[in-house]
């Protein structure tokens, strides 16, 4: 059979989908300076495909543009053709960055901390996700007849992962039914977020190849596990690590105790980006291992921000290690929009000058209101509604992006639960678990 590959140009967007257009390979070239055709409206595509009230109608054209330092090319070999795609930047006709391109939004939040610590951000996100047909064994949390059950799904995901430039770190049966985790080894700046959308991508690719369908649903049974992104961050600069100092708080440097100060004390305005679906609310509870209160945790799972173990023991090694891991965040979000919500919150930290956060080390869900607030806690949204309106009233929040964003963010995520309005618990999960 004829074929002509094709190149498929990619943009992470508003609803955490991978969206674009696909071109001749030979044309390669021509579209790394072109681009292809976009047009603004596309924003406002919900996950479910359905279009949100948009400020462009049906004006305006835009480019999205491939970058070459972001190209996937992953032959299978199993006689279907390689997967061959490259994430990319919505530009204005012009060339300037587009104020909705995800990627643009985090390359500004990156260029804001640089210039303001002299510090580059190294993040890597861990992805929890579950097969959406059932498997034969049950109770296999951790297990190794369940690793072996999938182990063919495993090793042609590791091998994928390998193929696209990424190093992967593990591979774990979880806790759930027919849970897995897949963590990849730290990268720098916005390539880290590049890396999660090829991680999602490469997941959903090597299952399908199996015999399965992935889904990285927030949560797929309010009774079971939900899935989570944890995302681990640490800062280096020109001289070296600097995340941690032996004698800072928790061996926090001051860097790293602004940082997450800022990132707790927006952390309720921040949550409509990273935990941005209907269901989000339903695993953000207490008592789920994910995350409630806007605290700093040392060796608590439930904290929204956690200050991750180490396992050297020289000065040298403590510092390399040395990170921080935001919990709060799922997989109905782009990963550069989630990535940059929180570095916009940590600089806003440093800029405030804020003191590093104690840790806490008791059940906040033991506390009453006016308990939390004496000790400076809120309890964090508890549905994508108050999760929306937190958002769109901080001005501090709303200011770091383009004048518009908060108003077509809104917008956008209101249409995406006006599609579940009549439907019940299961079936919206049930809706999203089709989607993600």
């Amino acid at each position: 059979m004829i074929r002509k590959p094709m190149i498929f140009a990619a943009t992470s967007d508003l609803s955490g989908k991978t969206r674009g257009k696909a071109f001749p390979a030979d044309q390669l070239q021509k579209r790394l300076t072109r681009g292809m055709g976009w047009v603004p409206t596309n924003v406002q595509i919900t996950c479910f495909d359905t279009i949100a009230d948009s400020p462009f109608g049906s004006f305006g054209d835009l480019a999205l543009v491939p970058d070459a330092t972001a190209q996937v090319h992953v032959d299978f070999e199993d006689g279907t053709p390689p997967e061959h795609f490259m994430l990319g930047d919505i530009r204005t006709l012009d060339g300037q960055p587009w104020g909705f391109c995800t990627r643009s939004i985090l390359r500004q939040a990156l260029e804001r901390l640089e210039k303001l610590s002299g510090a580059r951000l190294l993040a890597a996100f861990e992805h929890e996700f579950q097969f959406a047909k059932g498997a034969t064994l049950i109770h296999q949390g951790f297990g190794l007849q369940g690793h072996s059950e999938h182990a063919q799904f495993g090793e042609t995901l590791i091998a994928a992962l390998e193929l696209a430039g990424l190093q992967p770190d593990s591979f774990i049966c979880e806790y759930g039914p027919d849970q897995f985790e897949v963590t990849i080894a730290p990268e720098e700046g916005i390539k880290a977020a590049d890396s999660a959308v090829i991680t999602r991508e490469l997941v959903r690719m090597s299952a399908r190849r199996t015999g399965q369908q992935a889904t990285f649903t927030p949560i797929r049974d309010v009774a079971s596990v939900g899935n989570g992104v944890h995302v681990h961050m640490s800062f280096v600069g020109e001289s070296g690590p600097m995340t941690y100092d032996p004698d800072g708080p928790n061996g926090m440097s001051e860097l790293t105790g602004a940082f997450s100060a800022g990132v707790l004390k927006y952390l309720e305005s921040i949550l409509a980006l990273t935990a941005p679906s209907v269901i989000s609310y339903e695993r953000l509870t207490p008592h789920r291992w994910s995350a409630a209160y806007n605290n700093l945790g040392l060796q608590d799972r439930e904290a929204s921000l956690r200050i991750c173990p180490v396992t050297a023991k020289d000065p040298h090694g403590i510092a390399r290690q040395f990170n921080i891991e935001y919990r709060a965040a799922d997989a109905a979000a782009s990963p550069h929009l989630a990535l940059a919500a929180i570095v916009h919150a940590g600089c806003q930290g440093i800029e405030e000058n804020l003191a590093a956060p104690q840790v806490t080390e008791e059940d906040l869900s033991l506390l009453s209101g006016e308990d939390l607030a004496a000790k400076g806690f809120v309890r964090l949204p508890e549905t994508l509604e108050e999760a929306l309106a937190r958002f769109a009233s901080n001005p501090t929040v709303t200011g770091w992006f383009d004048p518009q964003f908060a108003d077509v963010y809104v917008a956008h995520k209101k249409a995406e639960a006006a599609f579940l309005e009549n439907m019940d618990t299961a079936q919206r999960c049930a809706a999203y678990e089709e989607v993600y």
